[in-house]
């Protein structure tokens, strides 16, 4: 990673450790216990404290969709993404450090494996009292159950797909099966639901590994393109995520050669026939989907693996994956409709102009899309991991003042002034952090009125999340914060000392000044 750069760039933790350390503080004595900030952070005029501002965390490339809470990239269509994740979404989203979703699909739909992308602290607070926690569930439909403790949830757009495989199946039905009239349709059902029964083991394959590899599983989602596994960190090494991405497919091939010898037990021609043969076929084409060379399926986290053992760098086979990925959109866009109109997928040529081509037109334009989103996605999650170690907690940290609960708000500003500081740490009378005062307060009060209004009156108590520790930097620090949303924090070090506070705000502009920059 280029961590050298000019203005805004983190400096050395020796440098900055030389210029933030400090004793205890004492009440009256800024000079002595307030923390220097960085370099390039100037003093508020006490009389015309900086506009606060807005503290809600950058968008997060990695799937959308009801996933309670945080942001995240897009899910692709049927197949499996294994990277973490940045995660939601329920977004932010999301969106919660970063997620890779791993999406398994139905026929004709992508297997993905993507990261969502870490989101600064969200959410303004405003007032007195604990912060929100974060919630338990992750959201994102209809909770089915826990397997392996990861929750499973069917999206509303599960029942819109299940009807369409209703439908359609129920019409090939009708040919082959005549006999069964109006109840076509409930073997049709039942057919929907064993595939995505099937689409579920995929997902689990991906689940179980990525727990067999220590990664955290925020939850696992059935939507309308198949399901999405949510895996929170990134895998260690190129032979875990080569793992990690082929266990899906893997899966999918061992269930089409279970559903082939259950085939050899039955009468064909037959509704289990059928239903069986169906099934085959349907995972059978899940697996040889995502295993085409491309992000964000599968088979491109297993190319961006391979890459990466052999160039010893993650973006190298990131970059790499993704551009075959959008080569694999575009040849998807053009050669579908084109065999399906020659008859080289099996079926019977079609004349150029039916409704039938039109439909094929379409299905190819969504599938296209999906894959070049998904790969557009892959490489931004993947620059913003490279630049994530640049968020450290002790650089972007604003030199504070500590001042006693009944301190008029002028006097405050003053001795932030005086000392240079940006921030003001309400205090006991044996110099213990009670409180950290709203920049967004300050901004409030009129300044005929400060010299009136005590800093105990917009200051907001301390929470344990909200006590930051000072060697937190990258995901670590943003997990931290997303857990506890607030717009300022109290930084400490190690020993329990003041350090100083910091922004929310603060954060996210170099969130997002890390995404801007190149790898």
């Amino acid at each position: 990673m280029d961590e050298s750069g000019g203005s805004g760039q983190p400096r050395s933790g020796t440098d900055e450790a030389d210029e933030h350390r400090t004793g205890r503080p004492r009440p009256g004595d800024p000079a002595t216990t307030t923390a220097r900030p960085p370099s390039d952070q100037q003093p508020h005029d006490p009389g015309t404290p900086a506009a606060p501002e807005e503290t809600t965390g950058p968008p997060h490339p990695e799937p959308t969709d009801d996933q309670g809470g945080e942001e995240r990239t897009p899910a692709p269509p049927t197949g499996t993404s294994h990277h973490p994740a940045p995660a939601p979404a329920d977004t932010p989203t999301d969106d919660h450090a970063a997620e890779q979703p791993h999406t398994t699909a139905q026929p004709h739909t992508t297997h993905r494996s993507e990261a969502h992308t870490p989101a600064p602290p969200g959410g303004k607070k405003s007032g007195k009292g604990p912060a929100p926690k974060r919630p338990k569930e992750p959201g994102g439909g209809i909770l089915m159950g826990r397997p392996f403790g990861v929750p499973v949830y069917v999206a509303p757009s599960w029942f819109l797909v299940a009807a369409l495989i209703t439908w359609v199946f129920g019409g090939q039905l009708d040919r082959v099966l005549p006999e069964l009239g109006m109840a076509r349709y409930l073997v049709s059902l039942f057919f929907a639901v064993a595939f995505y029964a099937s689409v579920l083991v995929h997902e689990l394959a991906h689940t179980v590994a990525a727990l067999r590899f220590k990664l955290p599983v925020r939850r696992i989602q059935l939507q309308f393109f198949g399901g999405v596994s949510e895996i929170e960190k990134e895998s260690e090494t190129p032979g875990r995520e080569f793992v990690l991405a082929f266990v899906g497919p893997l899966l999918s091939l061992v269930l089409g050669g279970v559903f082939y010898l259950a085939l050899q037990t039955v009468e064909p021609g037959t509704v289990p026939g059928v239903l069986l043969g169906g099934l085959m076929i349907s995972n059978l084409i899940v697996a040889a989907f995502n295993l085409l060379p491309g992000l964000p399926l599968d088979g491109g986290r297993m190319l961006r693996a391979v890459v990466w053992k052999i160039t010893g760098k993650p973006m190298s086979g990131t970059i790499a994956a993704a551009w075959v990925g959008r080569a694999l959109a575009i040849s998807v866009l053009i050669g579908l409709p084109l065999l399906t109109h020659s008859g080289g997928l099996g079926t019977d040529a079609q004349d150029i102009g039916g409704m039938d081509t039109v439909m094929d037109a379409l299905l190819a334009a969504i599938l296209a899309g999906i894959i070049w989103t998904g790969a557009g996605n892959s490489l931004r999650v993947a620059r913003l991991r490279e630049h994530l170690p640049e968020l450290r907690a002790r650089a972007l940290t604003r030199r504070a003042v500590p001042v006693e609960t009944h301190t008029p708000l002028s006097e405050a500003l003053r001795r932030a002034n005086e000392a240079g500081a940006r921030a003001l740490v309400v205090v006991d009378a044996d110099g213990d952090p009670l409180s950290l005062v709203r920049e967004a307060a300050i901004v409030g009060v009129p300044e005929h009125r400060r010299p009136w209004v005590a800093v105990s009156g917009l200051a907001q108590d301390l929470t344990d999340g909200m006590r930051v520790s000072a060697e937190l930097a990258g995901e670590d620090l943003l997990e931290v914060l997303r857990a506890t949303p607030a717009t300022e924090y109290l930084v400490v070090e190690d020993s329990g000392e003041i350090y100083g506070v910091l922004s929310a705000a603060d954060v996210e502009k170099a969130f997002v000044k890390a995404m801007a920059r190149p790898s």
